[in-house]
């Protein structure tokens, strides 16, 4: 029996009435104005500048001979010395008079591991303390505080002393291998800070002995970090926690400060003679 008419216009509107409206298309971004890519343009400068400082790359800009006091000064003086040598320091020698070689650590880690780890962590509250009393910025104390108390964690979690190391370790791959592949992809990060720090932005790329001199420095960099790497991790693997806290001791002020002085030499090298062909 076929449809009537109003059967036929009713099945219609019901049809339509479950047929899916259709959805505006979105709208598309808009394109970053110049103000913001000038914006974000000059906080990466700016970031990249910032890191090279901190690293302590920032005498290399200025015109003052290089010098003891200089080398100390950008290693945050006698006080920043101290905060970065004193708590591993205070680790090795309270675990080495602590510690009885024939016990088992890992049967009570908290009895036995207390006191070398609680140590360099009541250094690192002190030095907060003392740079909040003289009203100095207390931000290098309190990364040296936090990392020290997330070291403390590990070792105290896992019952094994050397994994106190283990931030260290984690530190160094990590910077070894983003130097290694900025390197491998051209784009060497000494030379990308350095280049923001001296005001050069990314130009010293299209000058080849600026590019192979950062290059080259970038490598010495990353053979700084995946040589700690290489000589603590076996050490560490083997839990000689003596040796390896030794070895961290040695390898750290010791090294950084004859190759940040190689660094300073290098890029005012490449730039006091680009200055010169500039000014012929």
């Amino acid at each position: 029996m076929s449809d009537t008419p109003g059967q036929n216009g009713q099945q219609g509107q019901r049809d339509e009435a479950h047929e899916p409206v259709p959805t505006p298309a979105a709208a598309p971004e808009p394109a970053p104005t110049p103000e913001q890519a000038q914006t974000a343009s000059t906080l990466f400068a700016e970031s990249m500048a910032g890191a090279a400082r901190r690293a302590g790359f920032g005498a290399a800009t200025e015109g003052e001979p290089i010098s003891g006091q200089a080398l100390l000064k950008a290693m945050g003086g006698i006080r920043g010395l101290i905060e970065a040598v004193l708590p591993g320091l205070v680790f090795l020698v309270t675990y080495t008079l602590t510690i009885d070689p024939s016990t088992d650590v890992t049967s009570d880690p908290i009895g036995t591991l207390l006191p070398s780890l609680v140590a360099p962590l009541v250094i690192g509250v002190i030095f907060v303390a003392l740079r909040a009393i003289t009203r100095q910025t207390t931000t290098p104390a309190l990364g040296g505080l936090v990392g020290t108390a997330i070291s403390v964690a590990l070792a105290l979690f896992s019952g094994k002393p050397s994994d106190f190391f283990l931030v260290g370790l984690w530190t160094n791959a990590g910077y070894g291998a983003a130097l290694l592949i900025s390197v491998l992809v051209r784009w060497p990060l000494i030379g990308v800070a350095v280049g923001f720090l001296m005001g050069d932005g990314i130009a010293w790329r299209l000058d080849a002995s600026k590019r192979r001199v950062l290059t080259i420095l970038t490598l010495c960099w990353t053979g700084l970090f995946l040589g700690r790497l290489a000589v603590q991790l076996p050490l560490y693997l083997a839990n000689n926690v003596e040796l390896l806290a030794s070895m961290k001791l040695l390898m750290g002020i010791p090294l950084y400060a004859p190759l940040l002085v190689v660094s300073w030499l290098m890029v005012r090298s490449v730039y006091r003679k680009a200055d010169a062909a500039d000014a012929l």
